[in-house]
């Protein structure tokens, strides 16, 4: 049956994919939603196992009818459509939760078959895949905020380098054995020194080599990950008599090695005027920084020099957290305005927007995902690497205090994707999402949930 002109739409398809059809013009009926679309190019590529895809029509992904979204958009019937399509992303499946007796503020997924989680207990936790506690580490003396995986160049399948940021004023290298009931669990190597009021992050460049800490007092410390012979920082004086402190000087040399070293940083970076929420290093690079904070702005570091190089300013929008795209050219912040603001920053103008991401309640966190771990076990040197990005898709994941982690495709950004309702849609606040593979790792008040974020017909998990 032939299909009339008035009923149809002359269209192009796109894609970024590898399923790429031979460039020719269809007649689409009007009344064709994605599925239909979907069954199409399954079709026309005769490919032996179906891939759903959806579709982005001038920045907005495909919801409703050809012709009520040509409608919409202003498309006469003499204009050709350009259609672009990419794999879907399957609806999220929880896949297990892992139980806490207090509120998780980082969740990492970054180590191969493994969780790492921090609390406001002020211990970080290791749990295998099978959900068994692995190890249990008392790291700090008061609420852990961020915690990360530190390649390492010696790394073995026995052990991982960890840092963790704590509301004491400091942060923490520590080694954590993977291996049950090792003995010792951990080792503290050392403690980070520097910054006078709570830490909000700590992050870890591609190489291991150097760490960022973010903190409540305004600052950004730059630091070094060896351990010195000896301490930097000498501890805090304490005015006691002479006898308590022959006394201190004894008990000090029994407990030094237990505590680790006390580092003093690099380089501090001075140019925020609030409290600095984020710190992290630009993809590949431990030279260049990006950090945001209450003062509502984003600043770009050449760390090394401790010199501010670029600010961008959103006047009243509080930020709590960022992630840089992995081809370092957008940064995306989240704000207490309930938004995510996304910056291009090869942009000449650094007080504007280049889109933003609306939620119905606080976004405290974002990642853009990952393929592969930073630390895979069976590893040499060369492995432990930086993870690289999923696909060519420029999605993201944020977690919000309304309970819901939502993904978000940057090609159109009217709306989530997908979206994870954890702890079974309970009012628990979202602190921390992490995203590996197709593995969503959620910590907040409601402790942790795993859940596998599929696309297409890959699945990496079962």
């Amino acid at each position: 049956m032939t299909i009339m002109a008035s009923s149809s739409a002359a269209v192009v398809f796109t894609t970024k994919t590898p399923y790429v059809l031979p460039s020719q013009k269809f007649m689409i009926p009007l009344d064709w939603k994605r599925y239909q679309l979907s069954q199409l190019i399954n079709k026309a590529l005769s490919l032996t196992r179906p891939i759903p895809f959806d579709f982005l029509v001038r920045g907005a992904i495909l919801r409703t009818t050809l012709g009520e979204c040509r409608a919409e958009n202003g498309i006469t019937e003499e204009d050709t459509l350009e259609i672009e399509y990419f794999e879907s992303v399957l609806p999220p499946q929880r896949m297990t939760t892992l139980p806490h007796e207090d509120w998780v503020s980082s969740i990492s997924c970054r180590i191969a078959q493994h969780f790492l989680t921090a609390s406001y207990d002020g211990h970080i936790r290791l749990f295998d895949y099978a959900q068994k506690l692995v190890q249990d580490v008392p790291a700090h003396q008061a609420p852990i905020t961020d915690v990360c995986v530190v390649p390492s160049p010696t790394a073995t399948d026995e052990s991982v380098l960890v840092a963790s940021a704590s509301h004491d004023l400091t942060a923490s290298l520590t080694r954590v054995s993977l291996v049950p009931d090792a003995s010792p669990s951990s080792q503290t190597l050392a403690s980070l020194h520097l910054h006078t009021s709570p830490l909000s992050s700590i992050s870890s460049d591609h190489t291991g080599s150097h760490l960022l800490t973010a903190s409540w007092d305004h600052l950004v410390g730059f630091w070094d990950t060896t351990i010195p012979i000896q301490d930097e920082v000498a501890p805090v004086s304490d005015p006691a008599s002479t006898s308590d402190r022959k006394k201190r000087r004894k008990i000090t040399s029994e407990t030094d090695e237990g505590r680790g070293k006390r580092k003093a940083p690099t380089t501090v970076l001075k140019s925020h005027t609030a409290r600095v929420s984020k710190a992290d290093f630009a993809p590949g690079s431990n030279q260049r920084a990006y950090s945001c904070g209450f003062d509502s702005t984003v600043r770009t570091w050449d760390v090394e020099s401790g010199v501010c190089m670029d600010t961008i300013t959103v006047p009243e929008r509080p930020m709590l957290d960022l992630v840089v795209t992995p081809d370092g050219h957008t940064v995306l912040a989240s704000s207490t305005d309930r938004t995510v603001s996304i910056f291009d920053l090869r942009s000449p103008s650094l007080t504007s927007t280049a889109g933003t991401l609306l939620h119905p309640a606080t976004p405290s966190c974002l990642v853009y995902p990952s393929a592969a771990p930073t630390f895979s076990l069976h590893a040499n040197a060369n492995e432990t690497s930086p993870s690289l990005p999923m696909s060519n898709a420029p999605q993201v994941l944020t977690g919000a205090y309304d309970g819901i982690a939502r993904l978000w495709d940057l090609r159109s950004l009217k709306s989530a994707v997908a979206s994870v309702n954890a702890w079974d849609g309970t009012p628990k606040k979202i602190l921390s999402v992490d995203w590996v593979g197709e593995v969503v790792g959620v910590g907040g008040e409601g402790g942790v949930e795993v859940w596998r974020v599929g696309q297409g017909d890959r699945v990496l998990i079962k």
